[in-house]
């Protein structure tokens, strides 16, 4: 999923941002797990057993392949085959996953109001929609139900 436009980053004055940090990788692994747990249950239904893997950047190959100059452009990207193309007598070696990456998505969590949930969230039900063909306006929708 590709950066897109939002509205400004909301600041309180109740942070105390010398000492505020990140979130890690698995800070927000656990972040996007508990995102994912909030999706309907017949959207989850969908992927099966999927693996959320975060990492701080796309790889090089990933960004070649999908023709992306700068690796703060991507914040997502769903490895898999759906499930028309799959066969109950398939035996995959890789699980499918939705790679989630972190300094990208932080990037974008700074210049948006959308909490880091909301963007998890979004990226989740984008990668998962896209893989299996929904339409931006189901989408939205199941991030509306995931969000109630």
């Amino acid at each position: 999923m590709t950066k897109r436009d939002s509205t400004k980053l909301a600041i309180t004055d109740t942070v105390d941002w010398r000492r505020a940090q990140a979130p890690s990788l698995a800070e927000l692994e656990a972040i996007a797990a508990a995102a994912y747990k909030r999706l309907p249950a017949r959207f989850r239904k969908l992927t099966g057993d999927l693996v959320i893997r975060v990492e701080d950047f796309p790889t090089d190959e990933v960004l070649d392949d999908l023709r992306i100059a700068s690796a703060f452009d991507l914040l997502g990207l769903y490895s898999g085959v759906d499930l028309a193309r799959k066969s109950a007598m398939d035996v995959s070696a890789v699980p499918d996953m939705v790679f989630l990456y972190r300094r990208p998505i932080l990037d974008y969590w700074a210049e948006h109001e959308d909490t880091l949930g909301q963007i998890l969230t979004h990226v989740l039900v984008h990668e998962i929609g896209h893989h299996f063909g929904f339409s931006d306006a189901d989408m939205e929708r199941i991030e509306q139900e995931a969000a109630a």
